[in-house]
């Protein structure tokens, strides 16, 4: 791993979908065996271009998830490294007993691509805003979960999984993120990232949350409050040694997620802190709720996935730590 952070913080230039689409075409350069699957999202995940060059390398199932699962558990059966895709709830809920058992348990080579995580489902409203696909898919024994949080972090993790076996989840944003890394950034799946030191308390934070993190860590700043800032890009297996050390070193963690707090960031960490260091642990996210139709900032208002919301976590984080 070897990681520089971005200069600025700002939007970057290339959706995520043209990145994952531009990576794989020339990952399929090299390696024949890797094919592409997706239930009748081909446009709107910018995969037209990759249908076209690799026509023989492509399945479009129509809207027939689990059966898309099935298929892709059959191509890897075979030998070839299959990369399946669909809207996060779509690719997780709707087909969850294929995943569990015809990929984890027959011990397959399946990469599963949920797009849309969370609030930026945006306008395609509560059916299709997933805040619990990560939580679900944590019950299957031995699966990977990540979620990248920019376009460098997603081209490196795409050229790693098409190198690895195993059952893999990639929570995709479509859209253009927030620049985090620099372009010669590489990553190692399964340890964390410390983005910002600070002594008082710790900010865990993954995908879209991560700039809303680095940004309340600067008005903690100014509070006189330092923030240490991680972001956790795998959920499973997540980075135990990292967590326990943020514990024991600041001696408060907050953790922020654009997802169900059930079963997501939140467990995972709380599930290392309550079997080591006991220390009071806060969060941000969706709280037991479903999703709603809406621009994303509107969202990120309407389930307080904001700055000012992590800065109030963290200061009732404090109180309890120095009661």
């Amino acid at each position: 791993m070897s990681v520089v952070l971005a200069n600025k913080r700002v939007k970057e230039d290339k959706e995520m979908r043209n990145v994952y689409c531009e990576t794989l075409m020339e990952l399929s350069e090299e390696n024949k065996k890797i094919v592409v699957l997706d239930a009748d999202l081909m446009n709107s995940m910018g995969m037209t271009k990759y249908a076209k060059k690799y026509p023989g390398r492509t399945f479009n199932v129509g809207v027939q998830e689990a059966n898309m699962v099935g298929i892709a558990a059959g191509l890897s059966a075979t030998g070839l490294i299959p990369y399946a895709h669909s809207f996060g709830p779509f690719a997780t809920r709707r087909c969850f007993d294929q995943l569990f058992l015809s990929c984890g348990y027959a011990k397959l080579n399946v990469r599963i691509v949920g797009s849309d995580p969370g609030v930026t489902a945006a306008y395609n409203g509560g059916t299709h805003m997933p805040f619990e696909d990560m939580g679900i898919l944590r019950n299957i024994p031995n699966i990977t979960i990540l979620e990248p949080v920019d376009s460098v972090m997603l081209k490196d993790i795409i050229k790693q999984t098409s190198n690895m076996y195993g059952l893999f989840y990639i929570r995709l944003l479509r859209k253009n993120a927030v620049k985090i890394y620099e372009d010669s950034s590489t990553f190692e799946i399964g340890k964390g990232i410390t983005l910002k030191d600070g002594r008082d308390v710790t900010i865990i934070a993954t995908g879209i949350m991560v700039d809303d993190a680095l940004k309340a860590s600067e008005e903690l700043e100014k509070m006189g409050i330092s923030a240490r800032v991680v972001n956790i890009f795998t959920l499973k297996p997540i980075d135990r040694e990292l967590i326990i050390k943020c514990a024991k070193e600041t001696g408060a963690i907050v953790t922020v997620e654009n997802h169900s707090v059930i079963n997501g960031l939140y467990s995972a960490v709380s599930e290392v802190i309550a079997g080591s260091t006991l220390v009071p642990v806060d969060k941000v996210g969706v709280m037991d709720e479903f999703g709603e139709v809406g621009p994303v900032d509107y969202l990120k208002l309407r389930f307080k996935l904001t700055p000012e919301s992590i800065v109030e976590k963290v200061k009732k984080v404090l109180e309890r730590k120095n009661s």
